[in-house]
């Protein structure tokens, strides 16, 4: 939804509260699969699953809730937060290449 700003106090009013009420909605939403994933994490852990598997499961299901973090608590899913995006994207891109590097050199 883009913002209207009519010059109406009501009309403003009124619509800041609609978009309020479904920016809490998803963040409601967000939290309580956050939670869900957390308790499949200890779940993973708490009936031993195969040992190669929990590990990156957990890493997996860690990622997962690190994206609904940034997208929905922490606004990225608005506008204006493109170059933040680039910026955060790009640093992970580097990380994982630096991991990926010197787990290859250690590996030989």
């Amino acid at each position: 939804m883009e913002q209207h700003n009519t010059g109406n106090p009501r009309v403003d009013v009124a619509y800041r509260k609609k978009k309020n009420k479904e920016d809490m909605k998803f963040q409601l939403v967000t939290f309580v699969m956050m939670l869900a994933l957390t308790f499949v994490a200890f779940a993973a852990v708490e009936f031993e699953m195969a040992g190669g598997f929990v590990a990156p499961f957990i890493l997996l299901l860690a990622v997962v809730q690190v994206i609904f973090q940034l997208y929905y608590f922490m606004h990225m899913s608005h506008k204006g937060h493109e170059t933040v995006t680039l910026f955060l994207y790009s640093g992970v891109l580097v990380a994982f290449l630096t991991i990926l590097t010197f787990l290859t050199i250690v590996n030989l």
